[in-house]
């Protein structure tokens, strides 16, 4: 230190003076907090003593979530204690987990709740047990059995929301119409009146179909590269469609989002569009795989 330098000392790692009381050791649980995940769109998570607390705006967002818990609880046959119309009481539902060095078990209290005009779904941990010995509910384990238990249901109701929506999204495609057109530029297209994303998710069905193999798909580009095989004469018969005169090769489908419709392009391997001809080729077989579905 240069001389007549002042050392500096600042007390931000200082260790506190005192006598504090608290676990030391193994005893002491390093692990970052369970978060609660947001999978339940226009939901509010409130964490209070341990407890959480699902807020939804509307009665009938609340009775989902509340019916999704259910749900849950019945398929993994969690033994219940207690329930009403809007209160359940689990039995003993044991957990064995990597992070945990013994069988651990719990008892939670679910239950619909209601203040202000909100509608919230409520999880509260009760019952805590180690290797089948019934100890005091802790706070850390409060906070983070209640978060886990939460996010069961949360994943269970996204889960629920995503295969409903395909469900959807088939229907949907069922009823495609499909004719030829033009795009923003003017060029010929193929037509889909569907929304873009309900016809990306049938289009690895829908093209093998027709003769194509997908190698490659990029749904942000609206891209998908397929080497196509002439279909057997028993496809064009069951489809009761002419074949179309496309040589055997690789081939890029480019699909273009146009709000509640879809244009289909089509180039070769070297990039260049193929003629309008084939694309009004491709229409009828395009839409008789469709109607087959």
């Amino acid at each position: 230190m240069p001389q007549g330098a002042t050392p500096q000392f600042y007390p931000n790692y200082d260790i506190p003076q005192g006598a504090f009381h608290g676990g030391v050791g193994n005893v002491v649980d390093i692990r970052p907090p369970q978060q609660v995940l947001e999978l339940i769109p226009g939901a509010r998570a409130e964490r209070q003593n341990g407890e959480v607390t699902l807020w939804m705006l509307r009665q009938d967002e609340a009775q989902k979530v509340w019916d999704t818990a259910l749900k849950m609880i019945a398929e993994r046959k969690i033994p219940l204690r207690k329930q009403t119309d809007s209160m359940v009481e689990t039995d003993w539902v044991d957990w064995v987990s990597e992070d945990e060095d013994v069988t651990i078990g719990s008892r939670y209290l679910m239950s619909m709740v209601e203040t202000n005009n909100r509608y919230g779904f409520k999880i509260s941990l009760i019952g805590w047990r180690e290797n089948g010995q019934v100890q005091t509910v802790s706070t850390t384990n409060k906070e983070r059995y209640n978060a886990f238990m939460t996010n069961l249901v949360t994943t269970r109701y996204d889960s629920d929301v995503r295969a409903e929506a395909a469900r959807r999204a088939q229907e949907l495609v069922k009823q495609i119409p499909i004719t030829m057109g033009s795009d923003r530029s003017g060029f010929p297209v193929i037509i889909a009146r569907t929304p873009y994303d309900v016809l990306w998710q049938r289009l690895p069905e829908l093209l093998p179909k027709m003769g194509f193999t997908i190698e490659e798909r990029n749904q942000s580009q609206g891209t998908v590269k397929a080497k196509y095989a002439a279909p057997d004469d028993e496809f064009w018969q069951q489809v009761g469609v002419k074949p179309i005169e496309l040589k055997s090769g690789t081939y890029t489908f480019l699909f273009g989002d146009l709000g509640n419709r879809t244009s289909i392009n089509v180039t070769d391997s070297a990039g260049k569009p193929v003629n309008e001809a084939l694309l009004k080729e491709m229409v009828p077989v395009l839409s008789a795989v469709v109607d087959k579905k």
